[in-house]
């Protein structure tokens, strides 16, 4: 049975404020949901009107369809919320190609980062700590279960890029992406949607690089971030498949 505990929980942990102090985060859909639950993440509570998830035990809530809208944050309820513990971040391996964001705003664009990391076999993803919380409903739906199999830590990049000798920025001056030789490990640093890689970062720089356009007019200005994650983590491992 919903209690109005269970609610008033829910409803806490649509702030961050509240999901950093209980450490908690929602996920909600049957794929998102059973991504957690086959992963390491623990669960705390899962409200369902299906019975298939009795087997939680004290952990179940059966709920109708009603309770269910009511505390749903989709538009269109599907039939089962779950509440997880946010677990530690683990070690970063800096010996493997490590994505950065710098001062990302967009929940949207992480979660779909997040969702790109995990295509391309990307293991650890940093945030600044400026960044978009990664545990926001947003970018849980928008990562799809994702966050199961990518290591996200919060850090302050300029504290943290010492230890690896390739700094690799997304910047619209850099060198073509296609004519340059790509290490096999280090960060790849990825800017504000806004305002690009902050001044701080860009002094550690020691490699730029940019995809270029295409056609003949090349007047679009800029690629949206998640586009360009997703062009370069493709030339990365392509490059390393190749070699």
């Amino acid at each position: 049975m919903l209690t109005k505990n269970h609610y008033k929980l829910i409803q806490s942990l649509k702030q961050k404020k509240h999901r950093q102090n209980k450490k908690l985060f929602i996920a909600e859909g049957n794929k998102v949901v059973h991504e957690f639950l086959n992963s390491k993440y623990e669960l705390e509570y899962i409200f369902s009107t299906s019975k298939k998830y009795s087997n939680f035990e004290n952990k179940f809530v059966y709920v109708d369809y009603f309770e269910l809208k009511k505390i749903s944050l989709l538009v269109s309820a599907n039939e089962v919320v779950a509440i997880f513990k946010i677990p530690k971040p683990k070690k970063i391996n800096f010996s493997n190609l490590v994505v950065a964001l710098d001062e990302l705003n967009n929940p949207g664009n992480l979660g779909t980062i997040i969702r790109l990391c995990d295509w391309y076999g990307v293991k650890d993803l940093i945030c600044s700590k400026e960044s978009v919380d990664c545990y926001s409903p947003k970018v849980i739906q928008s990562a799809m279960g994702s966050h199961s199999r990518v290591n996200i830590s919060y850090l302050s990049l300029d504290s943290c890029l010492n230890l690896t000798e390739n700094i690799i920025g997304a910047d619209l001056n850099g060198n073509d992406i296609y004519n340059e030789k790509l290490p096999q490990r280090g960060v790849l640093i990825f800017g504000n949607e806004s305002n690009g890689i902050s001044t701080e970062v860009y002094k550690l720089l020691n490699m730029k690089l940019t995809i270029p356009r295409f056609g003949k007019m090349k007047k679009t200005n800029s690629l949206n971030v998640a586009s360009a994650v997703a062009i370069m983590l493709s030339e990365f491992k392509r490059r390393t498949i190749e070699m």
